[in-house]
């Protein structure tokens, strides 16, 4: 039976005291890749939030990667965020360091301490994601694919049960997104983590189809028919 990375049950989702989705029921197996859609404002990013415990869970059960989101507390959100890797549209790589220091940064904001381990980890996490000669560009001197890339690299560097993707696409142009999809896609396939990743690239979907959850008028609909206009 495939190991469950996210179980939802009878969850409602709040942005303080307003409730932005109800009786939320999601499943996400070991290395599936699911699309979360739907138009803006309509909470997509308040269940990435929740997932990574950004958001309290008041309402429901949930777990992600085997940690309870109900007894989430400022003290063992670190803990659940290193199972986890998150991969944003804007990059947000540190702009003062080189790639490999920018990995460095995070490994030790996550209690990494031995300088060779470091390293070669630094090292594995670039060649799968093709950029094995790159460690030592500083992020103005790469493409936005490569900066994308530095950032996928970022998210896997603890290993995560899952990845979370908010609009990975959308500052690329179409070759680039194609090479950044079919690298998440051998990610998910090749070393089993699962991937959520949210979208407004109907192109994307369409090319690279898979599972589909969207959000809308306050529900999430497992496997959606996807219309074009959004």
């Amino acid at each position: 039976m495939s190991e469950k990375i996210v179980e939802l049950r009878s969850v409602n989702i709040y942005q303080g005291s307003n409730l932005i989705l109800q009786d939320v029921n999601i499943n996400v197996n070991k290395g599936e890749f699911v699309y979360l859609v739907g138009k803006t404002g309509t909470g997509k990013s308040s269940l990435l939030k929740t997932l990574y415990g950004d958001l309290t869970l008041k309402d429901g059960e949930g777990k992600v990667a085997g940690f309870n989101l109900k007894e989430m507390n400022w003290k063992k959100v670190p803990f659940l965020r290193r199972t986890l890797g998150v991969v944003f549209q804007d990059f947000q790589l540190l702009t003062d360091r080189n790639v490999n220091n920018n990995l460095k940064f995070v490994l030790r904001a996550t209690g990494w301490k031995d300088e060779k381990l470091m390293d070669e980890k630094i090292a594995d996490v670039l060649d799968k994601v093709g950029l094995k000669s790159k460690g030592f560009k500083m992020p103005f001197e790469m493409s936005g694919g490569e900066q994308q890339r530095v950032d996928i690299a970022r998210a896997m560097l603890n290993s995560p049960k899952l990845i979370l993707a908010d609009e990975p696409t959308g500052n690329l142009d179409p070759e680039t997104s194609d090479e950044i999809m079919q690298l998440l896609f051998n990610i998910s396939r090749d070393y089993g983590t699962a991937i959520i990743m949210a979208t407004h690239d109907y192109i994307v979907i369409n090319k690279y189809p898979a599972r589909t959850l969207k959000t809308e008028r306050g529900r999430v609909e497992d496997n959606a028919k996807i219309s074009y206009s959004g």
